[in-house]
């Protein structure tokens, strides 16, 4: 396992991050644990939950494998989302951080969290007064840096430009869903992410199971996430043209080496050069030590080009017009 500076940051992370939406759900306590330990015992120590998975129960889980591990695990969380019937249980308002940081220190069993990330962006809170909630975090100590998740471009920018101006804690990272799948980060996100020294951790890196090869063309899945996911981890989503001629590509280099359709999808990522560490998540400790084998070998230059031209976005304007005047 490699590790990589987080951002502008001087913490390093495993070049994969264990994802823990699962853990609690489809994987039970015991499982989700081995997971942990498995991942800490190969050299990971980055391990992703928020507090609206499971109801907290992720965050219980993870805190419960970690307690003795503690000092190896970079833990990372996030709040936003509703956990409550009330109106202030969703968010970035002051209160709602506040109480939430406190209800997943006590889930996860610790006093700090290395990463506290913002889930989605909310429409209804001033990003100054989250910014500076965020800053107080970590000036007190619960919280060592500061990331976002799903943001626009220009919501991340205006965050980041109100930390600098006013000389507060900034993201270190963002976690967009990204994969050979799904490159809309490649228009304006990615090139900020460069040009502002923001880490990017992408969230379904196989395309929520479909680039793992056991989803055919014209036959509706029965079984896997696929099969009862909705929005973008539905089969009406994931399942067109493109999509089947990346996974077709994929395929092809499974058959020249010898590894399989999730090993080739997550090692492409991992040699993006914009790309930190991509979030694999498990159902089975069979796929948890399939997903591990991404790492410790390369894919050759011509199949990593082969798959960046196949699942590359169409040319827009102004990118393409910008090119011309590109020095």
């Amino acid at each position: 396992m490699e590790y990589k500076v987080l951002g502008k940051s001087g913490l390093l992370v495993s070049e994969l991050c264990l994802g823990a939406m699962t853990f609690g759900k489809e994987v039970n306590e015991a499982d989700s644990t081995k997971m942990i330990h498995r991942f800490l015992d190969q050299g990971g120590n980055f391990i992703d939950t928020a507090d609206v998975y499971v109801g907290g129960e992720s965050e219980r889980i993870v805190g419960k494998a970690i307690k003795d591990r503690r000092s190896e695990v970079v833990l990372a969380t996030k709040v936003r989302m509703r956990v409550g019937p009330h109106p202030n249980d969703f968010g970035y308002s002051r209160r709602r951080i506040l109480e939430g940081v406190d209800q997943s220190l006590k889930r996860l069993n610790t006093d700090y969290i290395d990463l506290y990330q913002l889930h989605v962006w909310d429409n209804i809170t001033p990003i100054e007064e989250t910014i500076r909630t965020l800053d107080d975090l970590v000036s007190s100590g619960k919280v060592r840096y500061i990331g976002c998740s799903n943001f626009l471009a220009w919501q991340m920018m205006k965050a980041l430009s109100y930390s600098d101006f006013h000389n507060l804690v900034r993201f270190i990272s963002i976690q967009p869903q990204y994969s050979l799948l799904n490159r809309e980060m490649d228009r304006e996100v990615l090139p900020l992410c460069k040009e502002e020294n923001v880490g990017v951790i992408p969230w379904a890196p196989i395309g929520g199971g479909f680039l793992t090869g056991k989803y055919s063309k014209g036959e509706v899945p029965t079984s896997g996430r696929l099969s009862n996911g909705v929005g973008e981890s539905s089969w009406e989503n994931r399942s067109n043209e493109k999509n089947f001629k990346i996974l077709q590509a994929v395929q092809e280099v499974t058959h020249e080496i010898d590894k399989t359709p999730a090993q080739v999808a997550l090692n492409w990522l991992l040699n993006k050069e914009e790309i930190t560490s991509p979030i694999f998540g498990a159902s089975s400790l069979d796929q948890f030590e399939e997903n591990m084998g991404s790492v410790g070998w390369k894919l050759s230059e011509e199949h990593w080009d082969n798959l960046d031209k196949v699942s590359k976005l169409p040319s827009e304007y102004p990118t393409r017009f910008l090119e011309k005047f590109r020095r």
